[in-house]
């Protein structure tokens, strides 16, 4: 994600006429994050299955809610504070509800998969078909609208889980479309991410620098306490929990798709970006150290 983010941040700053000189495709794939994005999620949510087991959708469903959680927290604590306009000066310039609420929504889950696979169970790695859910704008447009910082048309919210659901029925339709499908989804990864570091002011960069660095270790921390305190409750060992405490990689395309959807966004858009896209970086170190350590722990207790 964040190779051929900061590659087309580049290219864009250092000569930003190439994509109008060249135009047709090449100049198609520094502005086609939108339709790679829609591409994107119907091919996520082809690997949701809709024959999960009791379990599997009690675990995902506690955690998807835990992150819904923390994004309505969030919201309603930097509504309050920051409002719609992203912070103009200082060492928090560029900060922004929509930055912190995106940050905090979706959960890496080739990260927490991974996680899975050395430190938790069958259960807990099946979990993330349910998590899935998070994927893309449209729980960051319902936590938004649900604390009364914007006002999403229903079309709009319809259009932005559309591909997603569209996904899942051809996923649990045909297995053969969903194994085909499935193969899309790291391939994609690195165009839409092209496509949006297109899109960026790099010397916002620099100011993500500190700022990028609390960013991501406080949604590591936040998110993942109360995570954990909900995997604790449902019956879990809380690694689970800690191990979803991470930004997905999608989540830095989120603010620009926010922006489409509602005008009122687009200043803190751009900005955003670079603080979600650093705060990515940052809990796919924090999350895996953190869960490695708990999960040390109750090695310990055995």
């Amino acid at each position: 994600m964040i190779g051929p983010l900061l590659l087309g941040a580049l290219i864009a700053n250092l000569v930003p006429g190439l994509p109008k000189f060249f135009g047709s495709f090449t100049g198609a794939i520094f502005t086609g994050a939108l339709p790679i994005l829609a591409v994107f999620f119907v091919c996520l949510g082809a690997t949701i299955e809709f024959k999960a087991a009791p379990a599997i959708l009690r675990k995902g469903g506690l955690l998807l809610a835990a992150k819904l959680g923390c994004g309505l927290i969030v919201a309603l604590s930097a509504g309050r504070l920051l409002g719609l306009a992203p912070i103009a000066g200082g060492a928090l310039a560029g900060l922004s509800t929509l930055a912190l609420v995106t940050a905090v929504n979706d959960t890496n889950g080739g990260l927490y998969m991974a996680l899975m696979a050395q430190y938790g169970t069958p259960t807990d790695a099946a979990a993330y078909s349910v998590m899935a859910l998070e994927s893309g704008p449209f729980l960051t447009m319902v936590t938004l609208g649900g604390v009364g910082l914007a006002a999403f048309p229903w079309p709009v919210l319809v259009g932005a889980v559309l591909p997603l659901l569209l996904g899942m029925a051809l996923g649990n339709l045909d297995p053969e479309m969903r194994a085909f499908l499935r193969g899309g989804v790291p391939v994609l990864i690195p165009f839409f991410a092209f496509a949006l570091g297109a899109t960026l002011d790099l010397s916002s960069v620099w100011h993500a620098g500190a700022l990028g660095l609390v960013l991501g270790l406080g949604v590591t921390a936040f998110s993942g306490l109360i995570l954990f305190l909900v995997d604790r409750l449902g019956g879990g060992n809380g690694v689970a929990g800690l191990a979803a405490s991470s930004t997905a990689g999608n989540a830095a395309a989120v603010p620009m798709l926010i922006a489409a959807a509602n005008p009122a966004y687009a200043p803190a858009a751009a900005p955003a970006t670079v603080l979600v896209s650093a705060s990515i970086v940052v809990t796919a170190f924090a999350t895996p150290l953190v869960t490695a350590w708990w999960a040390g722990r109750l090695a310990l207790r055995r």
